[in-house]
């Protein structure tokens, strides 16, 4: 399909929706471990060299846009927005490719503008030139100082959308020609993962985005994979219980309901037994402890192809159902030994690996509102940023099942739970506990049910983000050519790693897909002017 010669502004989006794991120790609002966040790639130690052979900057070079604070209040001024570039393989004429790794700060996510990545395989593929913008009120870009509440009432969807067309329309980019190459004059491509894969699809949806595609021909198209919002995110765990080792699934069941049994019996000397097993006991509220448990399981959103067996999952797993050599079957050694196994591995392991230094309540405590975790509102404090967007927009609480469903987390965890920490860290915005708007993201910005030509779904079979994803189980989206749905085995966000491609042949077909269907849309992309 041919792309209308009237419009103003084409861009053009790629994302795939991918996800991996967080920082671990002093996070004491668990809802936070399991965020989706992209894999972290170092960055690759060579020099980058154009076609022509001059020598470029590094890539971990900075550069700094005059971003707007308010796209609906201009007077409001402008903030530093931190990007970075890398045009080793920029030909005129070809494709931006611009992505945010969305919640984090942008330090060290360069890989994401190298070959090493899709984004980089796509700019060698069509003589582009790769772009990674930092989100708005994560590391260093900060509209104001700080983090407060009434500072963060600039963070939402919207304005991030803004930010995006904002940069790609009136950047001045670094690399020679770098200010003729506007969505105008040449296509734009928006790559995003997991949360930043949903803002490449929202940018679509966005409201200031329709109005101005009526009144000034603005048109994005997207290449892209995307969630869709929700309150209660209990399918986190589905892939996670139906890919991990058998044995250690059912193990980890059986200890699961052996707490829930005693929570709704009232048996509070058990659960202090069974925290004491854990080395836990000094937790005062049993939702934290059941919460404890769950962390074991968020260390799946960390696995890749590259990571192998040797990882801290298959070492927590290991733990429990190898016994003196030999491995259980595919029923567990059951709960007494499970119990026993899974705390000594909290005690001799696991402690040390998230809580270095700390007390248990400081680390995994989360009921004492003045504990500093929540009063700090220094820049730079992604848990605290990115909460803010779950206690608004986004929410995906990762709760325990509905009753008559296999459960690897504790039913005691319910969004009531992540709710009463959104007053917690930010009682300026809210008297009581908040349900997140999903509602309304999701009308607004489509979610499941977005259709876009030129948008490409990748998902990962073992991604425990998948269920909110168009590949989630029995939503049977149909998969067309103008908006490909594919799905490989693998975990979060591994599409977007070149040398998982490598490893894993399914990631390979999804790889090649989307620089396929890249290539084809790119030729029939033709200049407004």
């Amino acid at each position: 399909m041919s792309c209308n010669p009237t419009l103003a502004i084409k861009m053009w989006a790629l994302m795939f929706l991918l996800l991996v794991g967080i920082a671990r120790a002093a996070t004491p609002n668990a809802m936070l471990r399991g965020m989706p966040s992209l894999p972290k790639i170092s960055v690759p130690e060579r020099s980058f060299t154009s076609p022509n052979g001059t020598i470029l900057p590094n890539i971990t070079t900075a550069y700094y846009f005059d971003q707007l604070r308010d796209h609906n209040n201009t007077n409001l001024g402008t903030f530093k927005q931190r990007y970075w570039m890398n045009w080793e393989f920029y030909e005129p004429g070809g494709p931006i490719i611009l992505m945010t790794p969305g919640e984090v700060n942008a330090d060290d996510y360069q890989v994401y503008i190298t070959n090493d990545s899709i984004n980089g395989l796509i700019a060698q593929q069509q003589k582009g030139a790769a772009i990674l913008i930092e989100h708005r009120f994560f590391g260093f870009s900060n509209p104001y100082d700080n983090l407060t509440s009434q500072s963060l009432a600039l963070l939402t969807v919207q304005q991030a959308i803004d930010d995006l067309v904002y940069f790609a329309t009136t950047a001045d980019l670094p690399m020679p020609g770098g200010d003729a190459v506007k969505p105008s004059q040449a296509p734009w491509i928006l790559v995003g993962g997991s949360y930043s894969g949903a803002l490449t699809s929202y940018t679509m949806y966005g409201d200031r985005l329709k109005a101005n595609r009526e009144s000034s021909g603005l048109d994005i198209y997207l290449l892209l994979l995307w969630k869709r919002s929700r309150i209660d995110y209990y399918d986190y765990f589905t892939p996670i219980r139906e890919h991990m080792p058998q044995n250690c699934s059912f193990d980890i069941q059986a200890v699961i309901a052996y707490l829930d049994g005693m929570y709704a019996a009232k048996d509070t000397a058990g659960i202090k037994t069974l925290q004491e097993t854990f080395g836990l006991g000094g937790l005062d509220h049993v939702a934290d402890f059941a919460t404890a448990l769950e962390i074991n399981l968020w260390d799946w959103q960390g696995l890749e192809p590259y990571i192998g067996p040797k990882s801290m999952f298959y070492e927590f797993c290991d733990a429990l159902e190898v016994k003196d050599g030999v491995n259980a079957g595919p029923e567990g050694w059951g709960v007494d030994h499970a119990i026993r196994s899974w705390g000594n591995f909290w005690n001799t392991t696991y402690y040390s690996y998230n809580c270095p230094g700390q007390d248990v309540q400081t680390c995994l405590g989360s009921f004492d509102p003045t504990d500093i975790y929540w009063t700090n509102i220094t820049v730079n404090n992604a848990n605290r940023s990115w909460f803010w967007m779950v206690c608004n927009q986004i929410g995906f609480y990762q709760t325990g099942p509905p009753e008559g469903q296999p459960a690897i987390v504790s039913r005691i965890l319910q969004p009531s739970y992540g709710e009463r920490q959104c007053v917690n860290m930010f009682p300026e915005a809210f008297a009581y506990p908040p349900q997140p708007a999903t509602a309304e993201t999701n009308t607004m910005y489509a979610g499941w049910n977005v259709n876009v030509p030129r948008l490409f779904f990748a998902n990962g079979l073992r991604d425990p983000w998948r269920g909110g994803t168009v590949s989630a189980d029995g939503l049977n989206k149909p998969n067309t050519t103008s908006m490909p749905i594919y799905m490989s085995d693998g975990f979060h966000c591994s599409d977007m790693i070149t040398r998982n491609g490598i490893l894993d042949p399914t990631i390979a077909v999804v790889q090649e897909a989307g620089l396929r269907y890249m290539k084809e849309w790119l030729a029939e992309w033709t200049p407004s002017t």
